[in-house]
């Protein structure tokens, strides 16, 4: 019988069809570690991986027998896709529910930064009848009437792109290739290159994969070509952005702020960006909601099953 393994402990109910099919191994209580799945991974034909679990060159040729890697995330950069893929092992993600989530996150966090919610709020609960709150205090920024650039114009980049125009904004986007005259005009988007978008727009989406080209495609001297008005949202991986100076940036006033949901170094922040009110700062936080996280797991097993039967899509990553 096939089997297949999965290295995290979540959501069993998203894989109640996989299990009633195939010989499924769970870790209980907690997610297998990456020495347990090293030594058990020689036996099973699928393994179903957690966005931070790696599976590097050495677990694939420690698995004589793996022929597709189900990844549950939309961002496979924990996955070495090209040698996956060179030794014939599929791999798998789940673009389609976390799009939604994703640029709702991204506008939530634009719209904080922009009119200082959670500054507010952090402040009348500190400071309570001392916070000033006269008609002069606490002035944000608009979102109505001012331009978007989105860096990465892939799903979550085009769903950011339908939630701005209906705020008001003006979008240009970036992207590797240019989407087509009929999409653009669909989108209501405009191409502009690195450069003209970061000139130009008063907020900066990152919607981009994690890639070797993409590594600090936000550093020093992009932020300096930014407007000092700006505000940088960040909802797509850490390093992305090169932090030490984007704090730097912050520090000086050359942009005016940030909304980061992924960070550089991992799970938590440069110290120097938790003191700093104009940034505003969520934990990984992009698909954390409970109906968005069981539709993940239900897609890992809908991708497993149609790789499997070939009686539904796969959502397969083509390229590295």
């Amino acid at each position: 019988m096939t089997k297949i393994l999965v290295t995290y402990d979540m959501f069993r109910e998203g894989f109640t069809e996989l299990e009633s099919k195939y010989e499924v191994t769970f870790p209980e209580g907690r997610d297998f570690t990456y020495e347990e799945v090293f030594e058990m991974i020689p036996e099973y034909d699928v393994l179903c991986s957690m966005f931070d679990f790696p599976v590097n060159k050495e677990l694939v040729d420690h698995a004589p027998n793996l022929k597709l890697v189900a990844n549950y995330a939309v961002g496979y950069n924990n996955i070495d896709v090209a040698y996956c893929l060179e030794k014939g092992i599929t791999v798998a993600n789940t673009p389609d529910p976390v799009t939604a989530p994703t640029a709702n996150l991204a506008l939530g966090l634009m719209l904080d930064v922009a009119r200082r919610i959670t500054e507010c709020d952090r402040k009348l609960r500190t400071l309570g009848h001392d916070m000033k709150v006269g008609v002069l205090e606490n002035l944000g920024i608009n979102v109505t009437g001012k331009t978007l650039g989105i860096i990465g114009m892939g799903r979550i980049g085009k769903a950011l792109a339908k939630r701005a125009n209906a705020c008001g904004m003006e979008v240009l986007y970036h992207n590797r290739r240019q989407l087509y005259v009929e999409e653009e005009t669909k989108l209501n988007v405009t191409y502009a290159s690195m450069e003209e978008l970061l000139a130009q727009s008063d907020y900066v989406s990152l919607n981009a994969p994690y890639t070797p080209e993409t590594y600090h495609i936000i550093g020093e001297a992009e932020l300096k070509q930014m407007k000092p008005t700006a505000v940088l949202i960040n909802t797509a991986r850490g390093p992305l952005v090169d932090e030490k100076a984007l704090v730097q940036a912050l520090k000086d006033g050359t942009i005016h702020g940030a909304g980061l949901d992924v960070f550089e170094f991992g799970d938590y922040p440069s110290p120097e960006l938790l003191e700093m009110d104009n940034v505003v700062l969520t934990p990984h936080i992009g698909t954390q909601t409970l109906e968005t996280r069981i539709i993940m797991a239900r897609t890992v097993c809908n991708n497993v099953i149609g790789f499997l039967e070939g009686d539904r899509p796969v959502s397969r990553v083509l390229r590295p």
